[in-house]
């Protein structure tokens, strides 16, 4: 401590190590890696889908795919997998009805 009486403080009182600190680049790029894949999931069905029945099909899957990573990011932090999968789904559904809402509105055709 009486060498660097601040870095003894961190480690000692809060936890805070060279292993633990944050890594902004490592963040960045899972971000970077995981949001991708998930986007990839619904232009996926956009190829695979028939034009006629493209937007439900993309919206449905969609929502399927928000819940099972919802199941997986629960799993993973050790949380209600159903309530995490519940929650992900109703905001997620939420938040296209709220979209297609809005586009009626304006007259915007997505």
């Amino acid at each position: 401590m009486k060498k660097d009486a601040l870095t003894a403080h961190a480690r000692d009182e809060l936890g805070i190590s060279k292993i633990t600190t944050a890594r902004p680049v490592q963040a960045a790029l899972t971000s970077a890696v995981t949001f991708s894949a998930g986007a990839a999931m619904p232009l996926l069905m956009v190829v695979v889908s028939p034009t006629d029945v493209l937007v439900p099909v993309v919206s449905a899957a969609s929502l399927g795919f928000l819940a099972l990573l919802g199941a997986i990011g629960a799993k993973t932090g050790g949380a209600s997998i159903l309530r995490a999968t519940a929650r992900v789904t109703f905001w997620s559904a939420l938040a296209m009805a709220l979209t297609v809402g809005i586009g009626k509105l304006f007259g915007t055709v997505i």
